[in-house]
């Protein structure tokens, strides 16, 4: 009898769990197909489960897409230029830097590799790892299309293998910035796609998953996505508004992503979602007040662009712009609208944004700097430099070929040639995240004036002083030497350098269009400078002061320096036509997505 009893409470017990195991994934099924309810919170398993996020009920549907555009693309000119055969010399001395690139690009993604694999960042002094971007593997995904390009495809397929561990339906982040997301994750996997021919077909899986997520932060009345998105209440709980208060570059910076998901997918509803906000961009461009221009801050819930009085093309602002050529090339120049707005915007930005630094060499260089209309509706340029706003060399450089404009290829090179000037004025042979110049009252007629400077400088810097006053002479020179200012500047309001690659995208841009060798040179000024300063034992590490030859590292290592600046630094010694860009269009985050071809 005892075995038989033995056997019948075994019997019992594999029952029993058959029975829970039965029931726990009828019950994740039930997740995946059912809306959310709040009592899912109440089950942290449950929310381990990969939501399907398509399956949730919109609060406001749209009723009729807007379809993407249909018909042949239209005959864009010719970007890149007609290089010729280069010298046995130049090629030699081309393919070293371009390996000397590569080989700094594989010490940082064996790094991150090493010590914060499928983690968001890795932390180059420490050894360990950040996840500010939800956790799911940022500088894997980041980086897809690096290794693809730079040759590394067994790395690029461990890589692939890996995204099935990342669950887009849990992140420790109560927030999801939707801007960061789409360029870095949507556009990682979309360019993935397209620089491998579609032949790993989990990319676009991937990007569909992620697509079907983000569209979700788009549900609310007036169809404008909330930028930084509470996720998990926005799925769980009551219906939701865009943002009163929303940055510019936030709401205007998705279309290229959404689009190029559209046109894998065949599922037009991601189109609509960015083609509804470029609408009211549109509507609102002369509007704000200066028109042409849209201001760095924006009414996303009522549509309203009028309030704010701040402008620039730099932080919180720039890839807007950016995308406006950017767009037009992706849709194959079908619609005339970012053509359009691109012409009033660039008129206004050199009205009112553009300006010449006064520089010890009477260089003709340009700035992109910050403009205010006061309540008096006095216009004032605050002639500020960001390494941010490095990127419009590149854009204007690019428009004048897709919009056929030649007139502002000069302002490109100008704009280029300001940030090259920002670079080598450093100590370190970096730009700083941010610094004040003296603008030329002329851009035309701007001789050295030390005077001028001296007086920029007191005039800048008055506010700190303390004690007797002094003469603005002594005071502009007394902090001239505290602060290490280089001639022509007036303050450096942010000394850091965290590894971005605006600067060297414009170069790359304006390379490929005018085949100008001494860009490849500065180019490689530019690296040697960054990677002598930045390179750790583990990977590369921003820094705290760019004007202090011995300035201290900083534990970051953005996803960007594998998915923009080492790339864009590879491609300046690639051969032209590694993605080229008469083939791909690049998002902000360095991500080539091909282009229709005519």
């Amino acid at each position: 009898m005892l075995p038989l009893l033995r056997r019948w409470v075994l019997f019992c017990f594999v029952a029993s769990l058959a029975i829970i195991t039965a029931f726990r994934y009828c019950n994740t099924l039930t997740w995946h197909t059912r809306p959310l309810t709040a009592s899912d919170l109440q089950h942290p398993g449950l929310l381990q489960a990969r939501v399907r996020w398509k399956d949730i009920p919109q609060r406001f549907p749209v009723e009729t897409y807007i379809p993407l555009p249909t018909g042949s693309p239209a005959a864009i000119p010719r970007i890149q230029h007609k290089f010729e055969p280069e010298t046995d010399a130049r090629k030699s001395a081309r393919q070293i830097r371009l390996n000397t690139v590569r080989k700094s690009f594989v010490h940082s993604w064996e790094g991150y590799k090493q010590h914060a694999w499928l983690q968001d960042e890795v932390t180059p002094l420490s050894g360990t790892y950040n996840n500010g971007f939800g956790g799911w593997g940022a500088t894997l995904v980041d980086t897809l299309d690096t290794l693809w390009i730079m040759g590394l495809k067994k790395e690029f397929v461990v890589a692939v293998a890996a995204l099935k561990k990342i669950n887009f339906s849990s992140t420790t982040l109560d927030t999801v910035n939707v801007f960061e997301t789409t360029i870095r994750y949507l556009g990682g996997f979309l360019s993935a796609y397209d620089i491998s021919g579609g032949k790993y077909p989990a990319l676009l899986e991937k990007a569909v998953e992620l697509g079907e997520m983000l569209y979700v932060a788009f549900d609310t009345p007036n169809r404008m996505p909330v930028t930084r998105w509470d996720w998990k209440n926005a799925a769980l709980r009551g219906p939701q508004e865009a943002d009163s208060h929303a940055l510019v570059a936030e709401i205007g910076s998705l279309s290229l992503e959404f689009t190029r998901l559209s046109q894998l997918s065949g599922d037009h509803k991601y189109y609509d979602a960015v083609q509804r906000i470029s609408d009211v961009f549109e509507d609102q461009q002369n509007k704000t007040k200066i028109p042409g221009i849209w201001p760095v801050m924006l009414n996303a819930r009522e549509g309203d662009f009028t309030r704010d009085r701040t402008f620039t093309f730099g932080g919180m602002a720039d890839s807007l712009y950016e995308y406006l050529p950017k767009q037009h090339l992706l849709l194959g120049g079908r619609t005339d609208q970012n053509r359009r707005m691109y012409d009033g915007a660039l008129a206004a930005a050199k009205q009112h944004i553009f300006y010449r630094p006064m520089n010890l060499n009477n260089k003709q260089i340009l700035l992109a700097g910050t403009t205010q209309r006061n309540s008096a509706d006095n216009i004032r340029l605050d002639p500020e430099g960001q390494h941010l706003a490095c990127f419009t060399g590149g854009m204007v450089a690019l428009a004048a070929r897709v919009f056929d404009r030649p007139e502002d290829m000069e302002t490109a090179r100008q704009l280029v040639d300001g940030c090259i000037w920002a670079y080598e004025s450093m100590p370190t042979g970096i730009m700083p995240e941010s610094f004040h110049t003296v603008a030329c009252t002329d851009h035309r007629d701007c001789e050295w004036d030390e005077m001028a400077w001296f007086k920029g400088v007191a005039e800048k810097q008055q506010h700190v002083l303390s004690g007797p006053k002094l003469a603005w002479e002594d005071v502009a020179q007394k902090y001239i030497k505290e602060m290490s200012l280089a001639p022509g500047f007036t303050d450096i309001g942010d000394r850091r350098y965290i590894l971005r690659p605006e600067a060297i995208e414009s170069l790359f841009i304006l390379y490929r269009i005018t085949g100008d060798t001494t860009l490849q040179d500065s180019a490689w000024k530019m690296f040697q400078a960054i990677d002598t300063h930045t390179k750790t034992d583990i990977a590369h590490a921003a820094l705290d002061d760019v004007t202090n030859k011995h300035t201290s590292q900083a534990d970051s290592m953005e996803s960007f320096w594998t998915a923009e600046t080492l790339k864009y630094f590879y491609l300046i010694f690639s051969e032209p036509d590694v993605v080229s860009l008469d083939e791909y269009v690049f998002n902000t985050e360095a991500h080539p997505l091909l282009r229709p071809k005519v």
